[in-house]
């Protein structure tokens, strides 16, 4: 079947050419990312460790004649990422811009109530991949003397019962601000797309565990019913726009950043949450 366009992407061509690596780019805001990249004419690199998901976002990039490939790789280790790099460029000869999105949740809790393993998790998930990936991509972009890299944040620094994953992702804050002003020198610009409550239709990886081994989905109609109500209403309580956000809205925000129309953003953080607080 074939997919319609985001019409925001309409006539746009600001990445024409450009090498646009993607990770998490198999469900959600990952592979509308990739989408929207590959409408404003990027190359694209679907990079995720889950084989179906990949392949469905490259099937339908080349169903629109979007020029590009996959990678296969595990990014919680330096190797994993360096090898997504390499293979970048042995495709393409370089690497223009680069989405940290690999990430998300595994459990909603007190921090009383994690242990030590469900802790290391969280970070390797939501963490390691971006600060892995960040590393591996610098020398060739200091190489190129250029490159914009956009890593997604969250909301949750501000939010409940999570954590571990809220200071991944104040830590991802921390890594942009940092980056930025480190290389900056090198033409490298580094910024942030934080969502808010964001609804995803084509999830094919579940990542969400109330409890170790039970995920939403798994609970009983009416439990998990209220379970995702109450996160819901959570969320819209503390927005100004109250509805989900879509994963082409962040893709949106990402493709601004990944543009020269952003040429002079740097180290800035877009909240893209419906004004979320």
């Amino acid at each position: 079947m074939t997919e319609e366009l985001d019409p925001r992407a309409a006539g746009a061509r600001r990445l024409k050419d450009k090498v646009c690596i993607v990770t998490g780019a198999g469900q959600g805001i990952g592979r509308a990312t990739a989408k929207r990249l590959g409408q404003e004419g990027g190359k694209i690199v679907v990079a995720d460790r889950v084989d179906e998901g990949a392949t469905e976002t490259l099937a339908s990039l080349q169903e629109h004649g979007v020029e590009a490939s996959k990678v296969l790789v595990d990014l919680s280790t330096l190797a994993g990422a360096q090898e997504l790099m390499a293979a970048a460029v042995e495709a393409y000869g370089r690497i223009d811009v680069l989405v940290n999105n690999v990430g998300g949740t595994i459990w909603i809790k007190p921090f009383h109530l994690y242990n030590e393993e469900e802790t290391q998790q969280e970070l390797e998930r939501s963490l390691l991949p971006t600060l892995w990936c960040c590393n591996a991509v610098l020398p060739i972009m200091m190489e190129q003397q250029g490159g914009s890299i956009i890593n997604l944040g969250s909301q949750s620094v501000r939010g409940l019962h999570r954590v571990p994953y809220a200071a991944s992702k104040g830590g991802i804050l921390a890594i942009t601000k940092v980056l930025s002003m480190e290389y900056g020198q090198y033409g490298i610009r580094v910024n942030t797309v934080s969502p808010g409550g964001t609804d995803i239709p084509d999830r094919v990886t579940s990542r969400l565990m109330l409890k170790p081994g039970e995920m939403a989905e798994d609970l009983d109609p009416e439990e998990g019913g209220l379970y995702k109500k109450q996160m819901g209403e959570n969320i819209r309580s503390q927005q100004s726009i109250r509805r989900p956000g879509t994963p082409e809205e962040q893709a949106a925000a990402v493709a601004f950043l990944a543009s020269d129309d952003a040429s002079f953003v740097t180290g800035d953080n877009i909240n893209c949450s419906g004004g979320q607080s």
